[in-house]
This record gives C-alpha cells, sequence and structure tokens, in this order.
C-alpha cells in the first residue's frame, strides 16, 4: 500500500508556471508507475500525464503536450509536474495516483489517490 501527498498549488497568471510534488510513502514506490490528473468543477477527472516504474517512459494529454512535464525520483519517492505556459483552462485541482500496471489513462486503473492539491490560472 502506498500513500500519496501532493504539494506545490496555487495562484498563478496565464503564462506563468507551477511544480506540483507528490510525496509517497512505503518502501515499494519503484513499484508503481504514476500518473497525474485534474479534475475542474463540474467536470469528470482526467487524466494528465503518467511514467512508468523506471521513469524511461512518460505520456501525456494531447491538451498539455509540450507545456506539462512528468517526472520522478525514486530515491526521494516523489513524483513532480511541472506546469508550463499555464492557461485559464488548466484551472482544476490535480491529483496525483499510483498504479501497479503502466499504459493506461484511465482513473479507475489506478489503485491510490492523494487527496489533490488545487491550481487556479487566472486570465
Amino acid at each position: 500500500q502506498v500513500q500519496l501527498v501532493e504539494s506545490g498549488g496555487g495562484s498563478v497568471q496565464a503564462g506563468g508556471s507551477l511544480r506540483l510534488s507528490c510525496a509517497a510513502s512505503g518502501r515499494t514506490f519503484s513499484s508503481y508507475a504514476m500518473g497525474w490528473f485534474r479534475q475542474a468543477p463540474g467536470k469528470e477527472r482526467e487524466f494528465v500525464a503518467a511514467i512508468s516504474f523506471g521513469g524511461s517512459r512518460r505520456y501525456y494529454s494531447d491538451s498539455v503536450k509540450g507545456r506539462f512535464a512528468i517526472s520522478r525520483d525514486n530515491a526521494k519517492n516523489t513524483v513532480y509536474l511541472q506546469m508550463n505556459s499555464l492557461k485559464p483552462e488548466d484551472t482544476a485541482v490535480y491529483y496525483c495516483a499510483a498504479n501497479n500496471n503502466y499504459g493506461t489513462k484511465s482513473a479507475s486503473a489506478y489503485s491510490y489517490w492523494g487527496q489533490g492539491t488545487q491550481v487556479t490560472v487566472s486570465s
């Protein structure tokens, strides 16, 4: 089992940057593929990015590709989401999640979730 705690959210103007962090408890962090999702008010939770166990493979939703970057440091049990060129439509609660298998964008496939961190982008 793994517990996840996100941090780094906040308010920023359009065009700005934020870096989210997700700290995981437990000794088996490297055995989980990790993902970032987001949920805006009145909308369904949507996939943002995922990274494989060792970090060599990554993929992104089309809406953030080229602007966001996911990375992980297994020695620190932490996964990151660097968000650049932020847009007002990026405003949402961002969640990190852990999955025993890499390669899915489906939220239902992820077993463990953090509590979320709010990102607000103003125009």
